[in-house]
C-alpha cells in the first residue's frame, strides 16, 4: 500500500501545458484565468471522488442489509461489508479528495481547522448525492423488497430518542477518533489508515448496529430517507454523528503535538494553542 491516504485532503494541482514562454508573455488576466481553471478542476475532482467513493460504500453497506433479507449474513457479515467498502475506497480516492465519505467528518475537520471550510458545502452536496444515487440505484435491483425499508435507519420502540442519540454519539466519536489518529496526525503511519478505519467501522456496526442501525454517517441515512420517503427521527441520525465527530476531533486535538515555528532569529518554539 502506498502511504498517500489522507483523510484531510491534500491539494491536487493540474498542469495546464503552458511553456515558460508562454506564461511569461501571459496578461496579468490570463494568469488569473489559469489559476482559476486549475483550482475549479482539482475542486472538480474531490467532488466527484467524495461522490462516487460515498456511492460505493452505501450501495456495498445497504446493499448487505437487502441481501441479508435473502441470504442471512447475520450481523458480522453485515458490519464487514461495511468495513471492507469503507477500506477500498478509501485507498481508491483518499489521495484525490481525503475519503471523508461523511458529512459529520467534514463538518468536524473544517472545524478543527484541518479542512477548508469553504470546501465544506460542495463535500457534502457531493456526499449526499453519493448516498441518494446508490439508494435508487439499490431500490431498481430490489424492488421485490417493499422500497428497500431495511436500509432506513430507525431505532426500536424500547430505545428512547436520548438513548438512540447517544449510541449515535458514540459510535461516531470512536469512528472519528480513529480518524483522527491515524489519518490525520503525522506521527501516525498513513500506510495502514484505511485499514483501522475500517475495523472501526466493523465493530461500531457489530455493537450498534441492531440498536440503531450504527448510522455515524448523515448521508448514510439521508440517502435511504430520500428514496423511501421515510424521514422518522433523522435528525438523531444527523444531529448524532456531527456532535459525535466534533467531540472527538476536539478530544483529540489534546493529544497532537504542536507543530515548531521558528521565529525569525531562528530559534523553534512550540505554540501552546
Amino acid at each position: 500500500m502506498s502511504n498517500s491516504f489522507s483523510i484531510s485532503s491534500p491539494k491536487l494541482v493540474l498542469s495546464t501545458g503552458h511553456t515558460a514562454v508562454q506564461e511569461a508573455g501571459a496578461t496579468g488576466t490570463q494568469k488569473k484565468r489559469t489559476v482559476k481553471a486549475e483550482i475549479s478542476a482539482s475542486l472538480f475532482q474531490k467532488m466527484m471522488a467524495e461522490l462516487v467513493g460515498t456511492y460505493i460504500l452505501i450501495f456495498i453497506g445497504c446493499g448487505a442489509a437487502l441481501v441479508n433479507n435473502i441470504q442471512s449474513l447475520t450481523i458480522v457479515g453485515i458490519a464487514l461489508a461495511w468495513g471492507l467498502a469503507f477500506t477500498a475506497t478509501a485507498y481508491a480516492v483518499g489521495h484525490v479528495s481525503g475519503a471523508h465519505f461523511n458529512p459529520a467528518v467534514t463538518i468536524a475537520l473544517a472545524a478543527g481547522r484541518r479542512f477548508p471550510c469553504k470546501h465544506v458545502p460542495l463535500y457534502i452536496m457531493s456526499q449526499l448525492s453519493g448516498a441518494t444515487l446508490a439508494s435508487l440505484t439499490l431500490r431498481l435491483l430490489f424492488n421485490d423488497q417493499n422500497n428497500i425499508q431495511a436500509t432506513v435507519t430507525q431505532f426500536s420502540y424500547s430505545t428512547t430518542y436520548i438513548q438512540a442519540l447517544t449510541w449515535e454519539f458514540i459510535s461516531t466519536f470512536i469512528l472519528m477518533f480513529t480518524i483522527c489518529g491515524v489519518a490525520t496526525d503525522d506521527r501516525a503511519s498513513k500506510n495502514i489508515s484505511g485499514i483501522a478505519i475500517g475495523a472501526a467501522v466493523v465493530f461500531t456496526v457489530m455493537v450498534a448496529g441492531p440498536i440503531t442501525g450504527a448510522s455515524m454517517n448523515p448521508a448514510r441515512s439521508f440517502g435511504p430517507a430520500t428514496v423511501t420517503g421515510i424521514y422518522k427521527n433523522i435528525w438523531v441520525y444527523t444531529a448524532g454523528p456531527i456532535l459525535g465527530a466534533m467531540a472527538a476531533a476536539m478530544v483529540y486535538g489534546v493529544l497532537r503535538v504542536p507543530t515548531p515555528v521558528e521565529s525569525d532569529d531562528g530559534v523553534l518554539w512550540a505554540p501552546t494553542s
